[in-house]
């Protein structure tokens, strides 16, 4: 099974950091203040004020005077998420968020199906393979375990031995787990870090490989395809390696800051690097396409939903581009219009496209229309948290979490 995830482009964003906290990395001064790192041609500006959505079709499930629908459900719940994509997911009836305790909740009705205490390290990746969702021991004892999302009962454990620490699941298929870890030094100390392939049947150790000093175990978005375990880093590597041996096959340098969740489209890697977005062969790194925004702008991160690459940029425009040849199918310019902000996870449903946005002035959860790219609503529950809005949907229903608080909407 492969999973694929957007990128982060340009300087650090405010969720990075926040995500840099979680991985373990001491940082003073966390908190609402933080807001003010976003640039404001992309978030609208602090006054900007959105003008009245036209009607809505009907598969939005919104009003026909174009506001957001109002919530299935909403719920309090123990999220401690840092803005990555993997952070919510739904499948088998439920949704989980990260956090401590990891609390699955059921999709329909918003009751708490189970309840995992130190199941999750907050911020560590959920990651979904072969019907286990894979974690990073929220125990902190150095194992990764998989639970069946629907009950959450342990179905599988392994360690990767007593000489590493805080081994972190970053990639899964349907035969292995993927995991960076530290090297522990004599003294306790770790200078570098190891990257490892865990058998999902029997948990032992199928490859390791030392990644290069200077290299951190933080940071790392990675996805398999077939034959090929790609992923990226705070070094503004892009790098893919075999997933039946570990040998790397080949290494980018990326020219922009390139360091958050990218696309997977059949044999080519897709990474936006700020005013460039860049296919490359995974066999041998090799460009196959390359599209360029406005000068001055960057692209955010991508989505591939059902054979359509999403990406937003910098200016407010949403394009939709065909993965294999990188041809535009439409840009609208409707989050422009109406001075609303960009989103950076997308999700799909039906006619509908959904996108998640980083912080909350004229932003939330929108819902375009998957073939033109207008604005149907967005959707904010005005409480003004400063957490990135994260989305998931079962294809029944879409999920909005905002801090703490989990809202169900129609889809």
């Amino acid at each position: 099974m492969s999973k694929e995830f957007g990128t982060t482009v340009g300087r650090s964003s405010r969720r990075r950091i926040l995500r840099l906290a979680g991985g373990g990395i001491t940082m003073a001064a966390l908190g609402a203040g933080l807001t003010g790192c976003e640039d404001e041609l992309a978030t609208g500006g602090e006054s900007s004020t959105p003008p009245p959505r036209g009607a809505s079709p009907e598969d939005g499930k919104a009003p026909a005077d174009g506001k957001a629908p109002e919530p299935l459900w909403t719920k309090s719940t123990s999220a401690q998420t840092y803005g990555d994509n993997d952070e919510l997911v739904a499948v088998d009836g439920v949704v989980i968020a990260s956090g401590d305790p990891l609390a699955a909740f059921d999709g329909a009705t918003g009751e708490e199906r189970w309840s995992l205490p130190g199941g999750a390290v907050p911020g560590a990746p959920l990651l979904l393979g072969d019907g286990t969702l894979y974690l990073e021991s929220g125990k902190y004892d150095g194992s990764v375990a998989g639970y069946v999302p629907g009950s959450g009962k342990e179905a599988w454990r392994s360690r990767l031995g007593k000489e590493y620490r805080q081994p972190r699941p970053v990639a899964v298929d349907a035969q292995q787990v993927y995991v960076i870890a530290e090297i522990l030094e004599a003294d306790g100390s770790s200078h570098t870090n190891v990257i490892a392939a865990l058998n999902s049947g029997t948990g032992k150790v199928a490859w390791k490989e030392q990644r290069d000093l200077g290299t951190q175990q933080n940071g790392i978005h990675a996805a398999v395809q077939g034959r090929y375990l790609v992923y990226t880093d705070f070094k503004n590597n892009l790098t893919v390696r075999d997933t039946a041996t570990g040998k790397q096959v080949w290494t980018h340098k990326t020219t922009k800051t390139s360091y958050g969740p990218f696309a997977i489209h059949q044999d080519l890697v897709i990474v936006p690097q700020g005013q460039q977005l860049q296919a490359f062969a995974l066999s041998d790194g090799s460009e196959k396409w390359s599209v360029r925004t406005e000068e001055f702008t960057s692209f955010r991160e991508p989505s591939l939903l059902e054979d359509v690459l999403y990406i937003a940029d910098s200016a407010r425009t949403l394009w939709a581009v065909e993965p294999g040849t990188g041809k535009k199918i439409w840009q609208s310019t409707a989050l422009k219009d109406a001075s609303a902000q960009v989103p950076r996870q997308f999700v799909k449903v039906g006619g509908t496209l959904y996108g998640a946005t980083d912080l909350d002035k004229q932003g939330g959860i929108h819902a375009f229309d998957a073939k033109t790219g207008g604005l149907r609503w967005t959707f904010n529950d005005k409480s003004g948290d400063y957490h990135s809005w994260l989305v998931a949907t079962d294809g029944k229903r879409v999920y909005a979490l905002h801090g703490k608080k989990l809202h169900a909407l129609p889809a």
